[in-house]
């Protein structure tokens, strides 16, 4: 399995991250090693058009797991200011913990706003093989490694926010409701995503 979580697109303007994604598929196309069987995945935070065109030996499968965005948001926020290390972090990350943003300037900011959206440019959600929602993890994880893999998996649980003492981060339904507003693009197509999950059960 390969990793790949070095181009930080959220850390860009919109022409930068696209041109490095862009830049990314016309490497990934012409390498010597996309035809390389002993990579059998790339899992990592990339704008999936970077891999759009690889060549592979056999058939390419895309698969995401998206999670409710206004969660996702607050869990992003939580974990940036968690090992925080400005030698390594990226450029947006430095702003957030350097000047104290709150949880709510961070989910209000242009540089979040619909990042699902900024993520999958150039590269529709019907491209995906597979569409998993996290809310839903065990129900598709089954259908993913049944369906997709041909072999199932156990459900393991790691990476858990133990500051998170309730079952939502964002808990007031006014609050909730304004950010569903401001990140609208992503709102549909989680909700999108969400029912044909739902209709796999």
């Amino acid at each position: 399995m390969a990793l790949d979580y070095a181009d930080r697109p959220v850390n860009h303007p919109p022409l930068i991250r696209n041109a490095i994604a862009l830049k990314g598929s016309i490497q990934a196309l012409r390498s010597n090693h996309s035809n390389d069987a002993s990579i059998a995945c790339v899992h990592g935070h990339f704008m999936p058009v970077k891999y759009r065109w690889l060549r592979a030996p056999e058939r390419k499968i895309f698969a995401v797991w998206l999670r409710d965005p206004i969660e996702r948001l607050a869990s992003h926020y939580y974990y940036w200011l968690k090992d925080y290390n400005s030698e390594t972090a990226g450029s947006l990350r430095v702003r957030v913990v350097e000047e104290a943003w709150s949880l709510e300037r961070f989910c209000f900011s242009k540089e979040m706003q619909n990042l699902y959206c900024k993520f999958f440019w150039g590269f529709p959600i019907s491209r995906f093989n597979f569409v998993g929602i996290t809310e839903n993890y065990e129900s598709d994880l089954s259908y993913f490694s049944t369906s997709v893999l041909g072999s199932p998996l156990s459900v393991e649980v790691s990476n858990v926010n133990p500051q998170k003492t309730g079952c939502y981060y964002i808990e007031d339904k006014n609050l909730r409701s304004r950010l569903e507003h401001f990140h609208k693009k992503d709102m549909q197509l989680y909700w999108a995503a969400l029912r044909a999950s739902n209709n796999r059960k």
